[in-house]
């Protein structure tokens, strides 16, 4: 492996944790994963531990009263107790398990549609994201706000993909009821000042709402310290599995909101007359949860814990720098975002002239490098910059620098496979 300052220092150890990383492709070519803002390959430990589950303690939770049962219900309360030491929330009532971080925004939009008393939101209100979101933190707020006559208003961004904080205090106002933004942006890679921000929205009353989908596997992450009221993230994208997701919320908002879904387990008492309900998390956990996905979850945070997140952190500084370099060293092609790797996750964003997104990704794919093309439900964020797709190449802690170098070689190879010098 490369000396390059910031790697982490047991990289190749780290690979092995990885099974897809020895896959072979078509034509005998080796995986070059650069996916890893979509989704994140597991290490084998995340693998075992769900099957392990699934072969000796599968059972539904709380309610069996059999030994399965219960070892079941201890296994997914551990995970919550291990999410809540890895983002530090002060409680492990404040972590509910979803089903993705689009369920988590949804549940806070929806739940906030119903809200009594300083939480309702109606006409003169305005709810703020900004123009970075991916599609689930700007679909929700929209319905919200068309369906409670409120307004909704946004943060542009600067030319370089910073957001536009010129006007903080005329978008940030008395009438601002939420101020909802992505911590780490999926398509730009930017880092947001999401506790500068959640300062001046508390400074008028207003709710913060961070989607950490990207912050979470890359950050170390600090709920607390973060300024955010709510913070949703997802499993798959921080070594763990599809199908569940987190909504942290502080305890007060969290019980002041309603129930999102209503049915088993999210109950204190039912009768025809009307229903009462549990107390947090489990107001927010109707029916069957995600029970063996949170386990995995679990054994993904103590995975990532264990490596060290100032470590992960460093590596992906590292080589996206790298790969910014190598990437202003290729004719005609255009980042996306900010160029210092110091402002920005892993994500990287391009176009390359005269050559479709879709057509690039799969010349890369031919040579066994799997990227994103796209709009990487972004599209608001595409119209800034006036295109309609990118591709994106996204690293993660079991990247190296050869498979960023194979990916400048294979762009090298693409412009002359569509003839760009000629």
């Amino acid at each position: 492996m490369s000396s390059l300052p910031g790697l982490l220092p047991e990289l190749e150890v780290i690979r092995k944790d990885f099974p897809i990383l020895e896959r072979t492709l078509a034509d005998g070519k080796p995986l070059v994963y650069l996916d890893s803002a979509n989704t994140s390959q597991k290490p084998q430990v995340v693998i075992d531990t769900m099957v392990d589950h699934l072969e000796r303690h599968n059972a539904n939770i709380s309610r069996a009263m059999h030994q399965l049962g219960a070892e079941s219900t201890e296994a997914f309360e551990a995970a919550r107790d291990k999410v809540q030491r890895f983002i530090k929330a002060p409680s492990r009532d404040e972590v509910i398990f979803t089903k993705n971080a689009t369920e988590a925004l949804n549940l806070v939009a929806n739940s906030l549609a119903w809200a009594v008393g300083d939480l309702a939101i109606g006409p003169g209100d305005e709810v703020l994201i900004t123009e970075m979101e991916h599609h689930s933190n700007i679909v929700p707020w929209q319905l919200l706000t068309e369906r409670k006559g409120a307004t909704l208003r946004w943060f542009g961004l600067t030319d370089d993909g910073h957001l536009d904080l010129s006007n903080i205090e005329d978008l940030i106002n008395e009438r601002t009821k939420v101020v909802s933004l992505t911590w780490v942006s999926n398509m730009l890679g930017t880092i947001n000042p999401v506790a500068e921000i959640a300062a001046r929205a508390h400074a008028v009353g207003a709710l913060v709402v961070v989607d950490a989908s990207q912050a979470v596997p890359q950050l170390p992450v600090d709920v607390v310290a973060s300024g955010a009221d709510l913070v949703a993230f997802t499993g798959h994208k921080c070594v763990g599995p599809t199908g569940v997701g987190v909504l942290w919320g502080r305890r007060e908002v969290l019980e002041a909101l309603p129930p999102f879904l209503g049915g088993g387990e999210m109950i204190e008492t039912v009768r025809m007359e009307g229903s009462t309900y549990a107390g947090i998390p489990h107001k927010f956990e109707a029916g069957t949860p995600p029970i063996v996905e949170a386990v995995g979850l679990g054994a993904a945070v103590d995975y990532l814990a264990h490596v060290g997140m100032e470590a992960v952190h460093a590596h992906e500084q590292a080589i996206t720098g790298y790969a910014l370099e190598g990437l202003a060293t290729v004719p005609g092609l255009t980042v996306l975002g900010p160029l210092d790797a110091t402002q920005r996750g892993g994500a990287i964003s391009f176009e390359l002239d005269g050559v479709h997104p879709h057509d690039i990704a799969q010349v890369l794919d031919s040579r066994g490098i799997a990227v994103r093309a796209g709009h990487h439900c972004a599209r608001p964020a595409h119209a800034r910059f006036g295109v309609q797709s990118s591709t994106r190449m996204s690293s993660y802690l079991y990247t190296t620098p050869g498979e960023i170098d194979a990916l400048i070689e294979a762009l090298e190879y693409t412009r002359s496979y569509f003839k760009l010098d000629s």
